[in-house]
């Protein structure tokens, strides 16, 4: 025998819903499957949940088109950081720096070699760090590092920053859109449930094929088993 089997994404949860209602309105009143509460619960909820599915897919896309522009902020601010870093290791190298002047950017250890930037907090840490390291250094008389000075990499950097807290903004409000999307399928499921559990029982008297065909109107959905087919089942 088929099995029904609830709707597994929300553009077909919706659908269901949507199948129903509308096979409701166009049957005469006697004849509708589905009782006018739950016909009613089922408007309301699939109003919602489009509002709530509408919703969810707005702030996605304006995350992700966000977070283009700031790959090229990422791009640019990792560049530009470990140029600077490669150029004053070879400041230290050639005796322009002191040695003990790769204390003031944290690099004290790192046996010249470049910090891991490739994650956003990774870059952000060591952004801050060389920074502030350079405008003590300066602040002490030491020679400035160009090509590229500290305010070329500051400003890659302040745009770099303030495009990661910018996405970490449309990230929260897509994961709060997500989870408020997320709670409310229980109820949708729900309804989903029991109109198919109405129809089911409305025509239960009716032959096997024509009471399959007659619960499909109504949006069910029916799965064979592995080797089953629709004709053995009729």
């Amino acid at each position: 025998m088929p099995y029904r089997r609830l709707p597994n994404t929300d553009l077909s949860r919706i659908k269901a819903l949507k199948t129903a209602i509308e096979k409701a309105a166009g049957t005469d009143f006697q004849d509708v499957a589905i009782s006018m509460k739950t016909l009613s619960r089922a408007r309301s909820v699939v109003e919602k949940f489009e509002r709530l599915s509408l919703k969810y897919q707005q702030t996605l896309d304006t995350q992700v088109k966000a977070n283009i522009a700031f790959q090229s902020k990422v791009k640019n601010a990792r560049m530009y950081l470990s140029h600077f870093i490669q150029v004053l290791y070879m400041s230290v190298m050639r005796s322009e720096i002191k040695p003990e002047h790769l204390d003031l950017y944290g690099l004290q250890d790192a046996n010249f070699v470049v910090p891991d930037l490739s994650s956003n907090e990774q870059l952000l840490q060591w952004g801050q760090k060389i920074i502030n390291g350079e405008n003590k250094r300066v602040a002490r008389g030491g020679v400035p590092i160009y090509n590229p000075g500290i305010a070329k990499v500051s400003v890659m950097y302040i745009l770099f920053k303030e495009g990661y807290q910018t996405q970490q903004i449309h990230q929260k409000a897509t994961a709060r859109t997500l989870d408020e999307v997320s709670e409310f399928r229980s109820e949708v499921d729900s309804v989903i449930f029991d109109i198919w559990e109405e129809v089911e029982k409305f025509n239960a008297e009716l032959q096997a094929d024509e009471r399959l065909d007659k619960n499909r109107e109504y949006g069910l959905i029916y799965y064979y088993r592995k080797g089953e087919t629709m004709d053995e089942n009729r």
